[in-house]
């Protein structure tokens, strides 16, 4: 089980090289191995909870069977003050076999107390691991996420610049100097489509006017 967390430590560490050079996607990976250690510490949390339960309940019967040899020594004396030395020899008998249970017992509690504590402490290892790695994920993540952004603008921009778009724009350009060619064009056959009446007409209509200029200038001389 730790030695996942071992596992981890190199994979983030590396930044995930490996994933990258698979094509995984970096950010996904990283929130599926963050619920792998979770579940990893809620079990050994379960294994925590276990061990303190069997480490109470073994010093409850040590409890009890302190509490049993102090009674049958009671009981003992009082058997001897009654005159009944055979209830008191089973009440001794009954305190040795309790006093032979609790060193049995103590030497299980006190083991079961011990992989209690290691348990308590690689629990509190393995969040502290977690946590670190939950801060590293979060920057890889950020970075990951930027990346990528950084990555679809700059394809963005080259397809702006690129050849089609540039080919495209060449192509308007000449539509529209063809435009104004058809234009230019539709002018100049207007202007040699006049008929020669129309130029008489104009001609006409120029000596008219300087004809009556001339005769207003005679009559004020």
């Amino acid at each position: 089980m730790f030695q996942f967390f071992k596992r981890m430590q190199t994979v983030v560490g590396s930044e995930l090289n490996a994933m990258l050079d698979k094509a995984e996607d970096p950010i996904k990976m990283l929130d599926q191995f963050m619920r792998e250690m979770e579940a990893d510490i809620r079990e050994v949390e379960s294994s925590v909870v276990k061990q303190i339960a069997n480490e109470k309940f073994l010093q409850k019967k040590v409890n009890d069977s302190n509490s049993m040899i102090t009674k049958r020594e009671e009981q003992a004396i009082k058997a001897l003050e009654a005159g009944n030395e055979d209830l008191a020899r089973r009440a001794l008998e009954d305190k040795k076999v309790h006093s032979e249970q609790v060193s049995s017992l103590q030497e299980s509690h006190n083991r079961a107390k011990e992989d209690a504590s290691v348990l308590r402490s690689k629990l509190d290892e393995m969040k502290n691991e977690y946590n670190q790695m939950k801060l590293k994920k979060d920057s890889l993540k950020a970075r990951a996420e930027s990346a990528q952004v950084r990555t679809k603008m700059n394809r963005t921009m080259s397809g702006v610049g690129g050849n089609e778009s540039r080919n495209g724009f060449d192509r308007m350009e000449e539509k529209v100097l063809q435009f104004e060619a058809e234009a230019e064009t539709s002018e100049d056959m207007r202007s040699s489509n006049r008929s020669l009446d129309d130029e008489f007409k104009s001609l006409d209509s120029g000596v008219d006017d300087e004809l009556a200029a001339l005769k207003k200038r005679m009559a004020k001389s």
